[in-house]
């Protein structure tokens, strides 16, 4: 017998108790071994950039003071406001700014933190801005 000339013409063999692998599977089965894993994620890490904390001066610091002290005045209104403020990246130095617009729920002095309606908290100290009904609080 020469060339497989006994097996070739045969059906392929379906297993009963096993299910056919799927293409995908069967090709990741002969994919080149990774010998860097982790690699490209610490380089796309490595590449993703961050911005640096601003630090409010002692004016800005007092004038968003004066708009807190405001919104807590107001906080029975469940006012609309516009908040700019701080996230700290979670694996590198720096983070991002954000805002986000949203109904006042409560703000909670002994916690330092602003609830909105959403239910999304943020920080006082993490807070740059606070504008109220589309114009600054004043």
């Amino acid at each position: 017998m020469k060339n497989y000339e006994d097996i070739i013409n045969r059906p392929h063999h379906v297993s009963r108790n096993h299910s056919q692998m799927t293409m995908r599977d069967r090709a990741a089965q002969f994919s080149p071994f990774a010998a860097l894993t982790g690699y490209d994620d610490a380089i796309d890490e490595t590449g993703r950039l961050t911005a640096e904390r601003h630090e409010l001066s002692e004016l800005e610091q007092a004038e968003l003071n004066k708009r807190l002290a405001i919104l807590i005045g107001r906080q029975k209104e469940k006012p609309d406001v516009v908040i700019e403020y701080f996230v700290p990246d979670e694996h590198k130095s720096g983070g991002s700014y954000q805002t986000i617009v949203g109904k006042l729920k409560h703000i909670s002095l002994p916690e330092r933190i602003i609830v909105l309606s959403n239910g999304e908290s943020i920080r006082l100290d993490d807070i740059m801005s606070i504008n109220y009904e589309n114009k600054a609080i004043l």
